[in-house]
């Protein structure tokens, strides 16, 4: 086999496999404690445009002042954001308090297992929907 031509085939397989691959950049989203509805949901459909895109999400909630002593508050925003993407995501870094706040690191969910965690979801639904006699 000639060399230029082995030398060739390789660079071409090495430019295939960059333009595959995809470069994991991590995002913040940044909460307080007395977020509002309207502001939560805003932030909610951000970390949904995040993941979609394969990034991860640095959830970042920050207390001031007197807040400190309402940790309780961070812990629920947590846990409900976990409810709601818990389909898309998984926790890679659990909640950690550093300081005057605490942060959370979210990653998506591979392609195969985001397809069976919604089929979960479905005959769930399909059960809960089923009249019982």
């Amino acid at each position: 086999m000639d060399f230029g031509k082995y030398k060739y085939e390789l660079s071409k397989k090495a430019k295939e496999a960059r333009k595959r691959q995809h470069q994991v950049t991590v995002k913040e989203v940044q909460f307080r404690p007395k977020t509002d509805e309207h502001d939560y949901q805003f932030k909610v459909r951000n970390i949904l445009r995040f993941l979609d895109h394969k990034d991860k999400v640095k959830v970042t909630l920050r207390f001031r002042g007197r807040e400190m002593s309402h940790m309780d508050f961070a812990m629920q925003t947590f846990e409900r954001l976990l409810e709601e993407l818990s389909s898309l995501c998984k926790v890679e870094q659990k909640p950690k308090v550093e300081g005057r706040t605490v942060v959370m690191v979210l990653a998506p969910l591979p392609e195969a297992e985001k397809k069976r965690v919604q089929k979960a979801q479905a005959k769930d639904e399909l059960e809960n929907e089923a009249p019982r006699d």
